[in-house]
């Protein structure tokens, strides 16, 4: 396939999922086809969105006698409901994931948010305000009824909730920000596949907009060992349809449009009139794949609406509880009908798609894969000139430690501040509160900014919209456009190319996978600077781990790294972002300074690292 392609080839292993960086002449899991591109309709969160039930709804079970509380105080009558510890019901990267008919057992979920509030200082949430979304999958509607009444019976004071329960992790970010709110609940597991089958997903929100510190869900976890009582009021399911405030007593739930507030921060952050004239072009054609998951709602009110693509440029845009029967990952092996696009004949001339919860981005050009850890990059070394929210220059980058280093040439060219954390998003965020990031992304398909706390599928895309529109402006009808492909190159031929890979091990046996680990820590304990891995002379190997500059904070056995001298990676890490198993990642890093390599294929350049 294309040289542009970094990528990864798959493995013949019963339990490898396809790498979602693998090219495309690599063996994929069979996958239902999605709709065409030129046959979608935009009825916004329709009752399409509510098929008939194959499971039995959640219950809880409650005794009759209340305890007092502020609940009780706001006029609200209040069940006291008998329960027991429930096993495995640690929180790991991005919240408590697991198969839907485990969240659908007695009790499961409600101990979980029970725990949570046992979990929180009380004044973090008594009489306060609290915001409630999720991606539209299957039992978020069930589940955001519990969540709602086992809030009130905690007693907060108010619920803000998305029309139908939607609202993507960034915009319940973004309207935690917005309203001041204490925080807020996400349904989703993220770009998980969805069904009454498949994965559910929760976690909770601070403040500020980020997922709560693991200072919080070490607590929640310890409480779940503990808890007793789930604390529930009595009072009727919230209509989720229609647009309004409901009240009981002093406790009310808000049913507010998922898209409004989160336009309107887009709108401040971005420069809408020029990439309006850049979609408007007649010889610059765009497409959207919101894969049937929460920026199907955000698609057409951003993209047609306001920035005037046609409408047949967003593809799969109504959500879908169960995803269309797809798997929302923005990849090359999940989104193959949108790179099948990008890589035809007659493509667009720039692609991308985002995930169940709209918090990750891909992004393609006409024959052109562009790899997140590029992505990000790209983004912060344009920022200043084409998005308005830069105007005065980023404070600071950041990178997730597996992903590549390209960002971290950028950050040396442009005299920035520049961190490389664990994976997952609670870091960034601490770097942000205290002034010292703006830009930032993982190599898992996820970038953004400080605009939020959270990872952004749709602002990395308008990033791009942003950068391209940006460097045609000037340009007269007819005259060749500035492509993806170009604005790539470009960067490399400035600041070199990184070669990157990962390869993906899912399902595995946890105990296996923990032995292999552990394995690796030994070989890391008597590693030695000089020692040779083929012909790569090692400069050194740990276990990395993180001392937060704001807080002071220790994350240890992040990630077990194989650095060379001449800077290339091999890297080792269990992930916490499935919902069975133990998912193995390993990735593969080298730096090429000469120009005249950057067009090798990536698997090519890469092959003695990855023998």
């Amino acid at each position: 396939m294309a040289s542009s392609f970094s990528t990864a080839a798959s493995l013949s292993s019963p339990k490898l999922a396809p790498s979602p960086n693998a090219p495309l002449s690599s063996p994929v899991r069979s996958l239902p086809l999605l709709s065409s591109p030129s046959s979608f309709l935009f009825p916004l969160l329709s009752s399409s969105l509510k098929p008939p039930r194959s499971t039995p709804p959640f219950a809880v079970k409650a005794s009759s006698s209340p305890p007092a509380s502020v609940a009780e105080s706001q006029g609200l009558k209040i069940k006291s409901v008998p329960t027991k510890p429930i096993e495995g019901q640690k929180t790991g990267t991005s919240g408590l994931r697991k198969k839907v008919k485990v969240f659908m057992q007695e009790n499961y979920l409600a101990n979980w948010i029970q725990a949570l509030f046992n979990s929180l200082p009380p004044e973090d949430f008594n009489d306060g305000l609290l915001v409630l979304g999720g991606d539209g999958r299957y039992f978020n509607r069930e589940a955001a009824q519990i969540i709602i009444k086992i809030a009130a019976g905690n007693g907060v004071g108010k619920i803000l909730v998305g029309k139908e329960g939607i609202l993507s992790t960034p915009a319940v970010s973004a309207v935690i920000r917005k309203r001041k709110a204490n925080g807020g609940f996400i349904m989703s597991a993220s770009h998980n596949p969805g069904g009454p089958e498949y994965d559910w997903g929760i976690k909770f929100n601070y403040s500020s907009g980020q997922p709560a510190p693991e200072s919080i869900t070490d607590k929640i976890y310890g409480n779940t060992l503990s808890i007793s009582e789930i604390k529930m009021a009595e009072i009727s399911d919230v209509d989720l349809s229609s647009l309004g405030v409901t009240k009981y007593g002093n406790f009310s739930v808000e049913v507010v449009d998922p898209v409004s507030d989160y336009l309107e921060l887009m709108e401040n952050v971005f420069d809408f009139s020029l990439i309006r004239s850049l979609l408007s072009q007649a010889d610059f054609r765009f497409i959207f794949d919101a894969m049937h998951a929460v920026t199907g709602a955000y698609a057409k009110p951003i993209f047609v609406d306001k920035l005037g693509a046609s409408s047949d440029s967003i593809s799969n845009g109504v959500p879908l509880e169960d995803f269309g029967h797809g798997h929302p990952d923005p990849n090359l092996t999940y989104a193959k009908d949108l790179v099948d696009i990008l890589f035809s004949e007659n493509a667009p001339d720039f692609g991308a798609a985002s995930d169940g919860d709209g918090d990750r981005n891909m992004i393609l050009g006409r024959g052109f894969f562009v790899t997140p850890s590029d992505s990000v990059a790209i983004i912060a070394a344009n920022a200043q000139e084409a998005i308005p929210y830069f105007r005065g220059g980023p404070k600071g980058l950041a990178r997730s430690m597996p992903t590549s280093g390209a960002l971290d040439r950028v950050a040396e060219k442009l005299n920035l501040p520049f961190f490389e954390v664990p994976t997952g998003w609670k870091f960034f965020g601490n770097l942000m509160d205290d002034g010292k990031l703006s830009i930032c992304g993982e190599e898992s398909f996820g970038t953004g900014s400080d605009h939020i706390r959270e990872k952004d599928g749709i602002w990395a895309v308008l990033a791009w919209l942003s950068i391209l529109a940006y460097q045609n402006k000037d340009k007269s009808p007819g005259e060749k456009l500035v492509s993806v492909s170009d604005v790539v190159k470009e960067h490399w031929a400035t600041y070199g190319r990184n070669f990157f890979s990962r390869y993906d091990y899912e399902e595995c046996e946890s105990e296996g996978a923990n032995k292999m680990i552990e394995y690796l820590r030994d070989m890391v304990s008597k590693g030695k600077p000089g020692d040779k891995y083929g012909s790569y002379a090692l400069q050194f190997a740990d276990d990395f781990t993180y001392i937060d500059p704001v807080d002071g904070s220790v994350a240890s056995k992040q990630g077990v790294r194989f650095v060379f001298s001449d800077g290339s990676r091999i890297i080792f890490r269990l992930s916490g972002t499935g919902s069975a198993g133990a998912t193995v990642r390993m990735y593969i890093e080298q730096f090429e300074p000469d120009v005249s390599k950057h067009d090798m294929d990536a698997q090519t350049a890469l092959k003695p690292l990855i023998d």
